[in-house]
């Protein structure tokens, strides 16, 4: 477990990416975090507009700009993926968090998520981010049990329009 670590996306890691695309793709989930349901059929492009995003080029006037990192472990299998948002936008404040995260879907249930959350807070340090908000859904207690084994603590859930409750966690990172 130990052997594990953030990278940014690459071009030499283009199949094994594709590989965990393709599974999440199969497992008929949402694609989390919000980065991984970027086509990468023009690898390239995707991995432009990535670190697009990072510099806050193009982004939308609403959006902030964001970095994403893939967890990978000593064969660089890609494990998982997080977007980490440099700063609180209003619905990020609400809803999205800082940091958004996922574990392929045959490597849940292992510890990663909790290991590529630990590792995030590392990266959004390094982006001078000392309150760290990570939410998940009131029904992801695999999420909720990642975000307190953590550190985090409760604030108050936000209910989006259509009802679903939103829990909302800050995480001390300094």
């Amino acid at each position: 477990m130990n052997n594990l670590k953030l990278v940014k996306p690459q071009i030499d890691l283009k199949d094994e990416y594709l590989s965990f695309y393709q599974e999440w793709k199969e497992s008929g989930e949402d694609l989390v975090p919000w980065v991984i349901s970027k086509d990468p059929s023009d690898f390239q492009k995707m991995l432009k507009f990535l670190s697009d995003n990072e510099m806050g080029v193009g982004i939308p006037e609403d959006w902030v700009p964001d970095s994403t990192f893939w967890l990978v472990n000593d064969r660089n299998k890609v494990i998982g993926a997080v977007n980490i948002r440099h700063r609180l936008s209003e619905y990020l404040f609400n809803a999205g968090g800082h940091i958004g995260y996922g574990i392929r879907p045959s490597e849940r249930r292992k510890s990663f998520a909790t290991i590529l959350l630990k590792l995030s807070l590392i990266e959004a340090k390094k982006l001078g981010i000392k309150d760290v908000l990570v939410v998940c859904d009131a029904g992801n207690v695999g999420s909720e049990k990642t975000i307190l084994n953590n550190g985090g603590r409760s604030d108050t859930d936000y209910i989006e329009d259509d009802g679903n409750v939103i829990k909302r966690y800050w995480i001390k990172n300094n």
